[in-house]
This record gives structure tokens, C-alpha cells and sequence, in this order.
């Protein structure tokens, strides 16, 4: 059967150990060589990104998120042995693991390193479909004779350069279509590397519950459960007529993925139409001084997107959510777009000052859409503003001394409230 040593590299017909190196990380599969449909996602992506920065925290579990009424944004795996999950309200998390250490996220950090892990995807194939900053799609089909090696040993090699050179860890989905290289890629974290193969593509899913297929959440598995699915098998026995009368288009595309069908090309860099970022307090705040120093620190967030994916936005969007659950939304128009982290921020703060019958607030948000070229961006200047050109030199000059020596190399003091 054809294998592949994750240790070393090296390929060869059998074996639970490797001949060369005698490592046990063997993955061996009888199309291992023919698939060329990969999913790779970094493991506990945040959480990673402060161990390795943090040696000391190696052993801990690690939760990336809010204060007790936020949410997790990521845990390692520590945490998730637990019982710790993503999108967790913050207060169940630390019940679940009271002696977590719980970090806020750095997301200019996380960008940059997501950069680099794409560049590296970038020397495997042009044919790149990100997901997000920590899982992108490949479609590696006719690299062979370019690398020299099959998808699979380029791909096993894309996870060792990235632990190697930037600290972090990867597990590879590989198949021959999407829907199932990311069912893949989840089956063995962290550090794995997971086949499905046409052959045994049909075997595989008939047990698997319906929750597996992406987009169906707990409300999806609660209607089709009504409907007498719970697993793959139930719904692969529906006539396909009778699906697309039951679920409209959705019970076509359920029908195709029931027998493992998804006929989706890999498609490089969605475009992406807005950027932003929200935080929930831990208690409800009408201080004005909270709410800006939050402002500020969200907008850095968003700028910091957005000058990573060479972005610009013309509108500005500031919202809030009131302690009564209400929202309330705003948006600026603005004559040239921006990437700057001071004009999204003094954008945003006019548009919560102007804001009627604020009251107490639980959350707040800000972002940009109408997203253009970066190349552009900043060009006008601020005829009623002399000191806008002076506040987006100094923060180009800030970018570039962060980008050499650390995010904390310079802080803004509002940043600190």
C-alpha cells in the first residue's frame, strides 16, 4: 500500500515504521498518490500563536477571548479536553476550567503569521481558497511533475515548514473533493494528515450523523431529524425528487453530498466584502472613556486587516448593542477610502456621538465595507482636519517600527483604557 513517512518524508510501499528513519508518523492509503484536493487547518491557530511567544505557557490551558460575558474565540487543546469550545459564553468556559489562563487576542499578530503560512502555501500551487486566517483549500492536481513529489509528500512537507520555521502546527484533509478534504482534515488533530478516497468515499459517510456536512447547524440537524435524518445513511435513502420538495435547492445539494459528490472548484481568494470586529463587555458600560478606548482598539484591529490583505474601505460602520438587547447601527460615507486606523477610528467615534438615547451598552463594533484596492487609500488628505496628514505618517512610522521590533513596541495610551 502506498505510504508516506511525516517524519522524513520519505515514501514506500508498507510498513509501520518508516525504512529510513524508523518514525512511527506513517500515513499509508491506497490513493494516497492520486488525490490532489487538500484542506488545511492550523491547530487552535490562536492559542498556538501565544504558546510559541510564550514558552511558559506550553502546558497550560489557554483560552483566547473576552471578559465573562464575551465569548471564546479559540482554546487549545488542553482547554478542549475540558469541554472548552469556540464561540462558548466566556463564564461556561471558566466553569468548565477555572484555572485557564485567558488571553485577549492579537490580531495584527495573527494576520502577519497568517501571511507567511500562505506564502508557503503560495510555493505549492497558485490555486488557493482561504477560508479564513487559519484554513485555506489547495488544489495541488498537475504539481506532480513541478515538485517532483505527489500532493501528498508537498503537502506533508508544507506542515513541517511551518513548524519549523514559524511555530506552528497544521493537520492536512486530502481527498478528492472539498466537502470531504475538510471532513478530512478534522479527524485527526492536531498534527494529522487524513485520506478519503474515492473507493471508500460512500462506506465512509454512511454512518457519519448529518452535523458533518458544513452550513448544517443545530437548527439543520433539528429539521432534518423531524424529517426522520440522523445520519448520512438516512438521508442518502431519500428519492432526490423528494429532497428538493422537502428543502428546496439545499435537498439537491444534499442528495450530491449524501454519495460524497461536490463538483466546487477550488477558487483563489474570495473576495471579501466587509471587515470588522466587535467585543462584548463584561458588564454593561455607559462611560463614555470605556467606550472610546475600545473604539480605538477595535479600529486598530480592523486597520490592521485590512493593510494585510491590501484593503481599503469606503463606508465606515460603527454599532453598538444596548443593554436591552437592541441594536443600532451607523454608517459614514467617506470621499476616499481608508485603511488607516485613526480616520476608521474618528469616523467611528462621530458616529457614536451622534448616536440618540445611547444608555448603558454591552456591546460594540466597528468596520469598513465597500472594500477597494489599497492602493488608493489615503490620498485626499483633510482639508478641515490640518493634522490628519501628520496622525497617518506617524502611524505608517508606527506600522513600520512594530513590523521590527513587536506589536508592543508602541501604544497608543487611549489603547489603554
Amino acid at each position: 500500500m502506498p505510504s508516506m513517512c511525516r517524519q522524513c518524508l520519505t515514501t514506500f510501499d508498507d510498513g509501520a515504521r518508516c525504512p529510513a528513519c524508523r518514525s512511527p508518523r506513517i500515513t499509508s492509503h491506497p490513493e494516497l498518490f492520486d488525490l490532489s484536493i487538500a484542506h488545511m487547518d492550523c491547530d487552535a491557530f490562536y492559542a498556538s500563536v501565544e504558546k510559541r511567544d510564550r514558552p511558559e505557557l506550553a502546558e497550560k490551558p489557554v483560552i483566547i477571548g473576552g471578559g465573562r460575558r464575551g465569548v471564546v474565540s479559540t482554546a487549545c487543546y488542553v482547554a478542549r479536553i475540558r469541554g472548552v469550545r469556540s464561540a462558548m459564553p466566556m463564564f461556561r468556559a471558566l466553569q468548565l476550567c477555572p484555572d485557564a489562563v485567558v488571553l485577549k487576542g492579537r490580531m495584527s499578530l495573527y494576520v502577519d503569521v497568517s501571511r507567511q503560512i500562505r506564502a508557503m502555501m503560495t510555493d505549492l500551487t497558485p490555486a488557493i481558497e482561504p477560508l479564513s486566517l487559519d484554513e485555506a483549500f489547495l488544489d495541488l492536481s498537475g504539481t506532480t511533475r513541478l515538485h517532483g513529489a505527489p500532493p501528498a509528500v508537498m503537502l506533508a512537507r508544507l506542515t513541517q515548514r511551518m513548524q519549523s520555521e514559524i511555530g506552528i502546527t497544521g493537520s492536512i484533509g486530502l481527498s478528492h473533493n472539498k466537502f470531504l478534504a475538510k471532513i478530512a482534515s478534522d479527524l485527526d488533530k492536531p498534527r494529522g494528515f487524513s485520506v478519503i478516497g474515492r473507493a471508500e468515499t460512500e462506506a465512509f459517510l454512511a454512518p457519519k450523523p448529518v452535523g458533518i456536512i458544513s452550513g448544517i447547524g443545530l437548527v439543520g440537524q433539528e429539521t432534518l431529524k423531524k424529517a426522520g435524518i440522523n445520519t448520512i445513511a438516512d438521508l442518502k435513502r431519500w428519492d432526490r425528487g423528494d429532497l428538493i420538495r422537502r428543502f428546496g435547492t439545499m435537498g439537491d445539494r444534499l442528495w450530491h453530498l449524501a454519495r460524497g459528490e461536490d463538483t466546487r472548484r477550488v477558487k483563489p481568494e474570495r473576495a471579501v466584502k466587509s471587515i470588522s470586529k466587535e467585543t462584548t463587555f463584561h458588564d454593561n458600560t455607559d462611560d463614555t472613556d470605556i467606550l472610546d478606548g475600545h473604539l480605538w482598539r477595535l479600529s486598530e484591529q480592523v486597520s490592521a486587516r485590512a493593510k494585510a490583505r491590501d484593503l481599503a474601505g469606503r463606508v465606515v460602520t460603527m454599532k453598538v448593542k444596548r443593554a436591552d438587547f437592541k441594536t443600532l447601527t451607523r454608517r459614514h460615507a467617506l470621499s476616499d477610502p481608508t485603511q488607516m486606523a485613526d480616520r476608521i477610528y474618528r469616523e467611528a467615534r462621530a458616529l457614536l456621538d451622534a448616536t440618540d438615547r445611547l444608555g448603558s451598552v454591552r456591546l460594540i463594533g466597528v468596520g469598513i465595507s465597500d472594500l477597494v484596492s489599497g492602493d488608493g487609500a489615503d490620498r485626499g488628505g483633510d482639508l478641515l482636519d490640518p493634522g490628519a496628514t501628520r496622525r497617518m505618517n506617524a502611524e505608517r512610522a508606527t506600522d513600520a517600527i512594530r513590523a521590527r521590533y513587536g506589536q508592543d513596541a508602541i501604544r497608543k495610551g487611549r489603547a489603554l483604557r
